[in-house]
C-alpha cells in the first residue's frame, strides 16, 4: 500500500521517537498516558506503523517539546520576487509645524 520510501521514513521516526521517550528515562505506560492514547498504540508509533494517527504523532511532538518541528512540513514556500512584489504598509505623513 505504501512505497518503500514511506516505509523508511516511519521506521526512522519511529526510531527517533523510541530514542527520544528512552532519553528521557519515560517508561511507555507514562509517556502514553501522557499523550493520551495506549501503550499498544505508542507501540505502533513506534514500531512505524503507517496506520497510527497523525495526531498521536503530533501529540508526541508536543509533549516532547518539538511541536515545531512539525510546522515546518509543508511550510509555504516564498520566493524573494513574491515579497518584493506585496504592497509596503503606508505610513501616515507627519504634520509639519
Amino acid at each position: 500500500m505504501f512505497s518503500d520510501n514511506i516505509h523508511e521514513i516511519l521506521i526512522r521516526l519511529a526510531t527517533r521517537l523510541r530514542a527520544e521517550r528512552l532519553a528521557r528515562d519515560e517508561p511507555q505506560a507514562r509517556f502514553a498516558a501522557r499523550l493520551g492514547i495506549s501503550v499498544p498504540t505508542l507501540r505502533r508509533l513506534e514500531q512505524g506503523d503507517a496506520s497510527a494517527q497523525v495526531g498521536h504523532w503530533l501529540a508526541a511532538l508536543e509533549v516532547l517539546g518539538r511541536l515545531g518541528d512539525a510546522e515546518a512540513l509543508l511550510a509555504p514556500r516564498y520566493s524573494l520576487f513574491d515579497v518584493a512584489a506585496e504592497p509596503k504598509p503606508r505610513q501616515r505623513a507627519r504634520r509639519r509645524t
